[in-house]
């Protein structure tokens, strides 16, 4: 797959993914997921590869779904045409899920480290938090936006984020949208350590390195073994999550998330 809004690239045995779109704060596309799981997949596959490093360009790590590409700007843009090409994608990522983008970061054998270098915010939050770890730079920021859009988080929200912090924190952060800043995300654990802006990449891959170092076989067994002590459950909580989207990207409390955040003012949700 040839890659134009993100950028690859393997030396010395670590691949770094890049989020290339930072004219939108790396607000992510249906093509930008679709390589995103392309290059995990392919990163996993490769035996050069040993661990993986996601970052973005520019200021910001991933300020979500890009609104405008995604929900607003279709042709025939009528709830009726909107909610009938939404459910479209959704069964056809239903059917193809265990191909697609939550699984391939949370399946991928290699090491994964997700460098915050900025916002990551709604499904750019729940990317990082599917990584299996994260180093913040002081510029980091992380929210889990989805409320804020009518929505509902994706696996890393509802599945990883109550392991790392605990429950009653996760519910906190999913059910009021806040923003979680640089420091707090080290002291709760969102990150697990923040760093210098300027040191984030150095940081990154020295970490990279010393678990470059060892036995990757090892590593394989012991990602896959760490999962199964989680009782991680893809297939209940994905059918969960897809079910969830189905419903409320009907809505009209979806809708008015997704015009308040162009618009650039706060939501008037009805509960409808």
């Amino acid at each position: 797959m040839e890659y134009e809004e993100i950028l690859y690239d393997v030396d010395d045995g670590i691949a770094t993914v890049k989020f290339n779109r930072p004219h939108a704060m790396n607000a992510g596309t249906v093509q930008t997921y679709r390589e995103l799981e392309d290059a995990f997949r392919r990163a996993g596959e490769d035996k050069a590869v040993r661990v993986v490093v996601l970052t973005g360009e520019g200021r910001g790590f991933c300020s979500g779904d890009d609104v405008n590409q995604i929900f607003l700007a279709e042709p025939d843009n009528s709830d009726e045409a909107r909610s009938r090409r939404l459910l479209e994608q959704i069964d056809d990522l239903r059917s193809h899920r265990r191909n697609w983008l939550d699984t391939a970061i949370m399946e991928c054998p290699k090491p994964t480290i997700a460098a915050v270098n900025g916002a990551a915010v709604g499904y750019g939050c729940d990317i990082a938090l599917m990584c299996d770890m994260r180093l913040g730079s002081d510029q980091a920021r992380m929210g889990e936006f989805f409320v804020r859009r009518g929505l509902c988080p994706s696996l890393g929200g509802l599945m990883i984020l109550p392991n790392i912090i605990g429950v009653a924190r996760a519910y906190e952060l999913v059910l009021t949208g806040r923003m979680v800043e640089a420091e707090e995300l080290g002291a709760i654990g969102m990150v697990n350590r923040v760093v210098p802006h300027d040191s984030l990449m150095d940081e990154s891959y020295k970490l990279a390195r010393e678990i470059a170092a060892q036995s990757p076989l090892g590593q394989m067994m012991a990602k896959e073994g760490i999962r199964m002590g989680l009782n991680y459950d893809y297939d209940r909580i994905a059918d969960y999550q897809i079910a969830t989207v189905r419903l409320l990207s009907q809505t009209a409390d979806h809708r008015e998330g997704a015009q308040a955040f162009v618009e650039r003012r706060e939501p008037n949700f009805e509960g409808r």
